[in-house]
């Protein structure tokens, strides 16, 4: 049986390993945008037969496809405890966001929205590239350029939904000064795959911040949940937020009855994930990369330590890069981010879990193989050691017998119809 190949990000869409970054979008803006397929995530609308040179283009700055690390493993700077399952790591702290608001209103402590607001007030730069709920349909995302606190806050806060930051590159290449992004792991990639490839981006994409990820559900995840909370036409949706004010905070729809009065549902962190992760994209089962390897800073849930009642947030806050632990330090220097402590193992006791899933994608990876099903490319991302060490005889075979059973479910054999689209 042939190995399907992959020429095109519409072949990368297709057979399901399409992360929804949108740099393609980006990279090719005349042959290629996105649209929200509600069953599976941002994906490319080609309108070629992607073999233009924009569409090669595209393919090559895809993470979808391939991830290379290209970090000096030998650097004395970085953690080498940590680099084989955490990637390249300088210094790890436990903080948040200087400014009360911003620290309530953000998922954990509010670290990313805190450096990013620092970066445009004090580190002289335009704007921060981010995504946020959509104005006029609060259940999508949209890609946005904020320029001030005011903006800054009003977006805090994890969006559990498809979202494709990477297709508003362009403002930053077009932007007059150096600017943030802030993403999730493939996002984050996928600038910097396109820092070549985007003409002007490479000096103008000034810090990168990649937020953790477990996956990302789709469009059909956040439909079904409103449902469940009562919620008949999603249109009538006003605002809807996955996390923040507070800690971990709260999923929160807020809509419109039928005779227009206001109503509002709730549920808490853990029972909104647990319905959402069911919906996950086939992408993020087999990623390696889930605190954002290839950023400057990554930030996620110092989760070590279980949230009490009522308690203020807190951040795990990663350098990974000398660019990353510059703008940390005047960070904090300047009142924007207050660094708790220091202390690298906290990184593997906060995220445990983080080293069977990379252990577990050995033995993906393997089934995908043998089953001669498409695959992305990983280099530089050891799997093999943590999957002898971190998984039991039980979850060493559901990494493979598991892994072809999904690839059944799922169809992967077999190029998908993205359906419905919004």
């Amino acid at each position: 049986m042939m190995l399907p190949v992959i020429n095109s990000v519409r072949d990368v869409a297709e057979y399901q390993l399409c992360s929804g970054c949108g740099v393609c979008a980006s990279v090719s803006p005349g042959t290629i945008r996105m649209t929200d397929a509600i069953g599976h995530g941002r994906r490319p609308v080609l309108t070629g037969d992607g073999t233009d040179g924009g569409s090669r283009r595209a393919l090559a700055a895809c993470p979808g496809i391939e991830l290379r690390h290209t970090f000096d493993e030998r650097d004395p700077a970085l953690v080498r405890a940590l680099r084989d399952a955490w990637g390249p790591v300088r210094r790890v702290w436990e903080g948040h966001a200087g400014d009360a608001a911003i620290r309530h209103a953000g998922s954990s402590g509010g670290a990313a929205s805190a450096l990013a607001l620092w970066a445009i007030e004090r580190g002289g730069m335009h704007g921060v590239l981010h995504a946020a709920a959509r104005a006029d349909v609060p259940y999508l995302n949209e890609t946005v350029m904020s320029r001030s606190r005011e903006e800054l806050l009003a977006r805090t806060g994890s969006r559990y939904a498809p979202a494709s930051p990477c297709d508003g590159l362009g403002l930053i290449a077009g932007a007059p000064g150096a600017c943030v992004f802030i993403g999730k792991p493939c996002d984050v990639a996928g600038a910097e795959k396109a820092r070549k490839l985007v003409p002007g981006l490479d000096e103008r994409l000034g810090l990168t911040i990649a937020f953790f990820c477990a996956g990302t559900p789709s469009t059909r995840g956040t439909l079904d949940l409103l449902k469940k909370v009562g919620v008949e036409d999603p249109s009538t949706v006003t605002s809807l937020r996955y996390r923040g004010n507070g800690w971990p905070g709260r999923w929160t729809a807020r809509w419109n009855g039928p005779a227009g009065d206001a109503r509002e549902a709730s549920l808490t962190y853990d029972e909104s994930w647990d319905f959402l992760q069911r919906y996950r994209q086939w992408r993020c089962y087999i990623c390696p990369d889930h605190t954002g390897e290839f950023a400057d800073v990554s930030v996620g849930d110092p989760w070590h330590q279980a949230p009490k009642e009522g308690e203020a947030g807190r951040s795990l806050i990663i350098a990974r890069t000398a660019r990353g632990q510059r703008a940390i330090e005047d960070a904090a220097a300047a009142g924007y981010l207050v660094l708790e402590r220091e202390d690298a193992e906290l990184l593997p006791r906060s995220q445990p879990n983080l080293l069977r899933t990379r252990g577990r994608l050995w033995g993906q990876m393997l089934a995908l193989r043998v089953a001669r099903l498409p695959r992305p490319r990983y280099h530089g991302f050891p799997t093999a050691r943590f999957w002898w060490s971190e998984l039991t005889a039980k979850a060493k075979a559901q990494s493979t017998v598991g892994t072809l059973r999904r690839t059944l479910r799922r169809g992967l054999r077999s190029r998908v119809a993205l359906g419905e689209t919004r």
